[in-house]
């Protein structure tokens, strides 16, 4: 395995394709836009998509120019973004607190086509769809295994007053596929919805079983991870998770007049309208602000307030959930695979940051995507199951201290390797500056936590790794 981390030589190629003409990400944004009526309201209860549910009625604007500024620190290896004082990163932890869904559960897997030969008592998708919504869409609405949305959205967007229990649950299983399609799991095919959710829909009362954290943090991290291809200009969701998170941990980054919040917290920026103009001047801006961040500019851990906590909602603080805020994992949604690497970022959790252990090279799974033919991918990843499975194991110990923050080693040593700055010197009114601190040096070290050891998938067919 290849990895600058854990050797101390600088970054290769870090800056390759930052340094190209300023690239602004757009993001692809869909409104499931069906109204959540009260009969449908137990359901997404037991699924535990009901506060999903409720920042549905706002539609998420992103400021595109901030997140690509973002995105260029984004490093794959590592699911990390690297600043000038060290790195942080979306963990399941943010996902709890902004979007309210459940962390602990059963993967969200299983296969994309052929459910009636990769499934016990499988049934053809068609036979299935007619089971479960009660008809069919015209042909014309379909293409391989995909519904238009607008078929969807005309036939279920409003329930009947006297629909019976069997409508409401048709209904419901509506509401929830477009919510899931559309909020959580949005890809570049912004008009259709993929028949994968049938089996999780054939149950209503079994959705609860599911971790749908940990499978939107996923695809969140494949999203970010594909994005910083310089060819690739669009972003799929869940977008709603990823700015909120910058606007809670970047006080100088976020917009004023947004003081007051409910849960979850995402909810919290769901009116903000960001300017929609000079989108390369403004990521030239947006750039230039990271590189003038301190480790104070940071907030390690903004959910400890006591503001915080008279809003939250107690099912996301049960014990189940929030011990897996701290495991070194795989995270699986169906074909993607990405890693928990929590170890990275132990002040988000009160700790002090250590010298770091070598990244795991994952490249093979990152080459992975479902398509071209089909898998039961239970079996066919088994050993990334088998971790979520135990994941009980692979829990870290966090020492909690008063001044969380990197350690005076550890920002020795990120000033020596990182690249810590993307603007051009000229951009910079005084010398670059120093940040390790008087306070870093009261912290001192702390040991690399164990973990449980997972062997390098490297894909070999990539020669062009750049490791972190």
């Amino acid at each position: 395995m290849f990895d600058v981390i854990s050797d101390g030589r600088m970054l290769r190629d870090f800056v390759t394709h930052i340094l190209q003409p300023t690239r602004v990400i757009s993001g692809i944004r869909r409104q499931q836009n069906m109204p959540l009526h009260d009969r449908i309201i137990p359901y997404l209860e037991t699924a535990g998509l009901y506060h999903l549910a409720r920042l549905n009625s706002q539609w998420f604007w992103v400021d595109e120019p901030l997140l690509s500024a973002f995105i260029e620190r984004w490093r794959p290896e590592t699911h990390t973004f690297h600043m000038p004082f060290g790195e942080c990163t979306i963990t399941l932890q943010d996902v709890a607190y902004q979007l309210g869904l459940p962390i602990d559960g059963e993967p969200v897997s299983g296969c994309l086509i052929e459910f009636e030969n990769l499934m016990e008592h499988g049934r053809p998708a068609w036979v299935w769809f007619r089971e479960l919504f009660g008809e069919l869409p015209p042909q014309s609405k379909v293409k391989k295994m995909t519904v238009c949305y607008t078929w969807f959205h005309e036939r279920f967007r409003v329930l009947p007053a006297d629909a019976s229990d069997e409508t409401v649950c048709i209904y419901a299983r509506a509401y929830i596929l477009m919510l899931l399609s559309s909020q959580l799991f949005a890809d570049k095919n912004a008009n259709r919805v993929h028949l994968r959710w049938l089996p999780y829909l054939a149950s209503l009362d079994e959705l609860g079983r599911y971790s749908w954290g940990s499978a939107a943090l996923v695809w969140l991290y494949r999203c970010l991870c594909r994005v910083t291809n310089r060819n690739v200009v669009n972003l799929a969701r869940p977008l709603q998770l990823l700015q909120p998170w910058i606007f809670w941990r970047f006080p100088t980054l976020r917009p004023s007049g947004f003081d007051g919040f409910g849960f979850p917290l995402a909810s919290r920026w769901a009116e903000y309208m960001p300017r929609n103009d000079a989108g390369a001047q403004r990521l030239v801006s947006a750039r230039l602000s990271l590189d003038r961040l301190r480790v104070h500019d940071f907030v390690w851990e903004p959910y400890s307030s006591v503001e915080v906590a008279s809003v939250i909602h107690p099912e996301i603080l049960v014990d189940e959930h929030r011990r897996l805020w701290t495991a070194i994992t795989s995270l699986i949604y169906f074909a993607a695979i990405e890693w928990h690497q929590v170890d990275r970022v132990l002040p988000q959790f009160g700790g002090v940051q250590h010298l770091l252990q070598p990244a795991l090279n994952i490249d093979w799974l990152h080459a992975k995507d479902g398509k071209g033919g089909d898998r039961w991918f239970p079996t066919y990843y088994q050993e990334w199951h088998k971790l979520w499975e135990n994941r009980i194991q692979s829990i870290i110990w966090v020492d909690r201290v008063l001044d969380p923050g990197p350690s005076a080693d550890y920002l020795e040593w990120w000033c020596r390797v990182a690249h810590r700055f993307l603007s051009p010197d000229v951009a910079f009114q005084d010398p670059r500056p120093i940040v390790l601190s008087e306070e870093a040096r009261h912290r001192g070290s702390s040991q690399a936590p164990p973990r449980v050891h997972v062997y390098d998938r490297p894909d070999n067919r990539r020669v062009d790794r750049v490791d972190v």
